[in-house]
């Protein structure tokens, strides 16, 4: 199997620690699914400078491949958080620098290269929308990521995105049980093969145009301390989709409930693990001191 991250590259300052980490959603999940076993790959753009460095090398020591990558003059996205009891809570970032405002274009090439994978996942981070209809017509599977926000819940862009992926996941965290279930059922109508909600300690369901089922969270408990959130939700769609690939999921085979119940089982268990990651995947480096006053100052503002 190969799992390709299409998109969003991004470097996450947690401002409480005084840490830089690697991140995005695109990367994170090709890093899940390398360390789940499968081979996994990055196609993206990053920024040259000293973040761009920071997150090609991360990436590389996670043992995926970026051998399509391109890197371009300009700054790397940046986002900055803290951690409130376990919980991330975002501050702000500088909308994705480089890597959003030049994405790559799928040329001929790059098509054939993405046709090589079995499991293409791309977000509403990378901007990657006008991609999508070439990205169906080149990957076996492709999946996207909707984030949380209701901008990207509007009658208007889900029919941009719905109709060209196998698999969309939401984060649906603020939602009850009904709207979540409201809301599935409006995208596997827009056209998406297969809609995943987490909800956080509320579980997760998946809903087809043949059923829905639901799943309980798995707690953290007492055992050892939760570091932070960040990347849990990307580890869980990296566990689920895998599983679903390994039961011989495709575009045209319809899936089993059991095949369903099994792998949300499995995505829980990859997010649980993740509780327990610093960051999206390890490699903090400290900040460097030029950057600790503008840091402080987005604490103070925040407050």
């Amino acid at each position: 199997m190969r799992v390709l991250g299409f998109g969003d590259n991004i470097v996450d300052r947690f401002v409480d620690r005084g840490i830089d980490y690697p991140g995005g959603n695109s990367v994170n999940v090709a890093v899940y699914a390398r360390r789940l076993g499968v081979e996994a790959a990055y196609l993206g753009v990053f920024g040259d400078d000293g973040l761009g460095r920071f997150l090609r090398e991360s990436i590389g020591a996670q043992e995926v491949a970026m051998d399509h990558c391109v890197v371009r003059a300009g700054e790397s996205g940046l986002s900055t958080l803290r951690v409130d009891d376990g919980e991330r809570v975002f501050l702000g970032w500088n909308g994705g620098g480089v890597t959003v405002r030049e994405p790559l274009r799928l040329d001929p090439e790059l098509a054939a290269y993405v046709a090589s994978f079995d499991l293409v996942h791309s977000s509403v981070y990378a901007r990657s929308e006008s991609e999508l209809p070439r990205l169906a017509a080149s990957a076996p599977l492709v999946m996207f990521d909707l984030s949380s926000e209701d901008e990207y819940r509007t009658p208007s862009y889900l029919d941009r995105v719905c109709p060209y992926v196998d698999l969309v996941l939401l984060s649906c965290s603020h939602l009850d049980e009904a709207a979540t279930h409201t809301l599935l059922a409006d995208v596997v109508e827009r056209g998406a093969g297969m809609a995943l909600a987490t909800r956080g300690v509320d579980g997760a369901i998946a809903r087809t145009d043949r059923c829905s089922v639901a799943a309980p969270a798995r707690q953290a408990g007492d055992a050892k301390p939760l570091v932070d959130t960040m990347g849990c939700g990307d580890a869980f769609l990296a566990g689920f989709a895998i599983s679903l690939v390994r039961e011989g999921w495709s575009a045209d085979t319809p899936l089993h409930r059991t095949t369903i119940e099994q792998a949300l089982r499995e995505g829980a268990d990859a997010a649980y693990e993740q509780c327990f990651v610093e960051g999206a995947f390890g490699h903090g480096r400290p900040v460097g001191q030029s950057a600790v006053s503008s840091m402080w100052r987005a604490v103070d503002q925040e407050k």
